[in-house]
This record gives C-alpha cells, structure tokens and sequence, in this order.
C-alpha cells in the first residue's frame, strides 16, 4: 500500500464513529462529584450526632469525671427559705419561735415602730383626718372608750365618739378596720357604730340583738357581718340595710369571704355567700378549739387553733397553738405556724430548775394580712410576721396595749 492511501483510508473509518460530546461528560462527571460529597456529608453528620449522643450519656452517667460541668440547678426556693419541720395532716408546718425570743427576731419596719402604746398627745380626728389606718387601739375615760387612729404616716389621731363597753369588755373587734382603710366599726349593745377616718364622721346603725361582740367587713368596705353567740347580721353602711345571716355559737367566727370552723372531725373551710356559709373545703386538722376571727387575702384563710392532740410537737403544761393558712384552691399549698412551749431551762447547780414558758390559752390570735404572703398574728405581747413562702418569722412591734385592730396602712 502506498504512503499516500493510509490517510484517506483512516479518514473513512472514522467518519463511521460516534462523536463525542464533551459537554454532557463534564456535566455527568459533575454530577458523580456531587451525589460522592451529599454522601460524605450525610456520613459525617450521623456520626457527629452519635458521638455527642455517646457524649451526653457518659456525662450524665459519670459526670465530672470527663471535665465537663452540668449547669447549676435553677433555686426552687425564695431567699431565706427556712425548711419545714415535718408535715401534719399532710401540711407542711414550721416551728414559731421561742416564747421569749421575739425581742431577737429580725424586725418589720412599719408606722408602729418597734412598740405599739398609747400616744400621749394625739390630734383632734376632725383636725388631722386619717386617709389610711394603720391600726386602731382604744384609750379608757372612766366607763367609756375613745378610738385611737394610727395613721400610715406614723401619726395619731383621737375620735370624739365615746363607745361603751360591751359583754367582753372593750368594744374592739380584730376585724374592726374595713379594707379600705377609712372605715372602724365598733360592737356596741344593739347597735354598730362606724367612724369614717377621713370625715371624723360618725354613724350609729341599730341591731336587733344587744349582745354583739365583733364585726368582720365584707370587700365592698359597704358592708360587714356584726355577730353575737346567738346571732349575725349583715348591715350594710350606705343604706343601713340590716339582713339577718345564719348565725354561730362563736362570734368570732362570723367573717367574709371565708371562715375556718369546726373542731375535731368537722372542721372546715366556709364561704360566705348571701344565704350564709357553704362548706367550700374540708381540713383534716386536730382542732380543740378556735381562737380570734379568720382573715382571707385572695384564696388562703388564715386564724389560730388550739390543738387537741399534736403528736409532732410535745408541750406538757398546755396545748400547742397553730396558726393555719389554709387554702381554697389547689394550686396553693396550706401551711401551719405551731407554737408550742418554751422548754424549761437547764437547772443551775444550785436551785430549782426554770419552768416551762407556757403559752396561755387566747394568747394568739390572727390579725390580718400584710402582703399577700405575710400573716400579721399576735403572740402574747408581740405583733408578728409569718411569710407563708419562706416560713420566716419576724417582730413587727412590741404591743403595750391590750387590743389592737390592724389597717391596710401599716404598709406605710
């Protein structure tokens, strides 16, 4: 073959052959390329996650051992958060201080000041009106009362009424300030009498029943229930509307909106309603007896009782006494304050041992409320503060009077 025919031969065998197109190559090489990286991808990714599932469980199981610290725990508890002596009826109850010690507590700042007596000169009412009560004490002129205003500035005012004393004694009833702060009712023999604050006016509202002993006002500041051992009436101010309610062998225990009251097997929460009280809650708590009114702040009662058995808390000369939050829903824990005895003190080597401080029967008795968490109560001679969220208990004042009605002012 000649030299000059291998070329147009080689041209013609080729001519029969595919082309090949470039473009599509490149674009499928592209696309092998990028299946390989989604899949190197997806590998690394799940075996990132298995390693930090590995991790996590090696930390929670051996902990500090790898070097790695947990988070701190969130506090479940306010500050100063004392902890619970036990529990009683499943309630969880703290142990009130030491008869004795009150002089030592840390102390609540409020107009009283650290000691609540009778003021030696107070102003005219008329003179220096009062737009928000703080507390109310009664000062004796021979056979009558007059009212003693202690407003939230710290300031005393004297009302120009005389009130009579009543089958107890003086006519001052826990329950006297309204929540309003400018309205004290007083129990007088058949009638009720309520001093307005900021006008040192005075109103006299008969009742049918002459022996009445307290008075508890309703939300409005229009209305309160005047209640004597064999009747309750509701008797509204503006009108002088007077309804007859159904009544309680306790005279204390006709307050609103709620009541603690029953002893034994029957005690109970009641909620007043216009018909009188309903059973709202069933408590299962060893009560001997009641002492002072109920006061509520939004759902939780609060009042004392004298305990009937208290295995929880030994005494030997006298009965614990419990001041009892109790309340209305469930979101919301009850919780009880007891106050026992004060044990007796070691014997000197010569001489006989200090007996027990005995807490005396009505010694205590629920005042009110100073926030929505903090139950005011008197024990003895001190007015004290129980904060139901930290179980903490503090002095508010030294009281030097015999009876003493607490006001919305005593917040200042």
């Amino acid at each position: 073959m000649r030299r000059e025919d291998v070329a147009p031969l080689l041209q013609q065998a080729a001519d029969g052959l595919p082309e090949p197109d470039l473009a599509d190559a490149a674009w499928a090489g592209g696309l092998s390329i990028r299946r390989r990286r989604r899949r190197t991808q997806v590998i690394v990714a799940v075996l990132v996650v298995l390693v930090l599932a590995v991790a996590g469980a090696l930390v929670a199981v051996k902990g500090p051992s790898f070097g790695l610290k947990p988070p701190d725990d969130v506090p479940t508890h306010p500050p100063g958060f004392v902890p619970p002596a036990g529990q009683i009826a499943g309630m969880d109850f703290w142990i009130a201080p030491q008869a004795g010690s009150e002089a030592w507590l840390n102390r609540m700042v409020t107009p009283m000041g650290g000691e609540l007596d009778y003021p030696d000169d107070p102003e005219p009412l008329a003179e220096k009106p009062v737009d928000d009560i703080a507390a109310v004490v009664l000062s004796r002129n021979g056979d009558k009362f007059r009212p003693l205003l202690l407003a939230s500035t710290a300031r005393w005012s004297e009302a120009d009424v005389d009130l009579v004393p009543i089958v107890t004694g003086a006519p001052l009833s826990t329950g006297a300030v309204a929540p309003s702060g400018r309205l004290v009712a007083f129990p007088q023999p058949g009638a009720v009498v309520v001093l307005d604050s900021t006008r040192a006016t005075v109103q006299r509202i008969p009742v049918p029943d002459r022996d009445l002993r307290s008075v508890s006002w309703l939300g409005d500041s229009e209305r309160l229930l005047v209640s004597g051992p064999r009747s309750t009436y509701r008797v509204s101010v503006t009108g002088q509307e007077i309804v007859a309610v159904q009544p309680s062998v306790d005279p204390d225990a006709g307050t609103a909106p709620y009541r603690l009251d029953g002893v034994a097997t029957q005690v109970a929460l009641m909620r007043y309603t216009r018909r009188g009280w309903m059973a709202d809650t069933p408590v299962q708590l060893p009560v001997q007896s009641w002492s002072g009114q109920t006061f509520t702040n939004g759902n939780v009662a609060a009042r004392v009782f004298v305990a009937d058995v208290l295995p929880q808390v030994q005494t030997v000369a006298s009965r614990p006494q419990v001041v009892a939050a109790i309340s209305a829903v469930d979101s919301r824990p009850s919780r009880l304050l007891v106050m026992g005895e004060t044990p007796p003190a070691t014997p000197p080597p010569t001489g006989p041992p200090t007996p027990a401080a005995v807490r005396e029967r009505g010694c205590c008795a629920v005042l009110g409320w100073y926030d929505s968490e903090t139950v005011l109560f008197r024990a003895a001679d001190w007015l004290l503060a129980w904060n139901l969220e930290t179980g903490q208990v503090r002095r508010v004042a030294e009281l030097k009077v015999p009876a003493v009605a607490i006001g919305p002012g005593l917040r200042g």
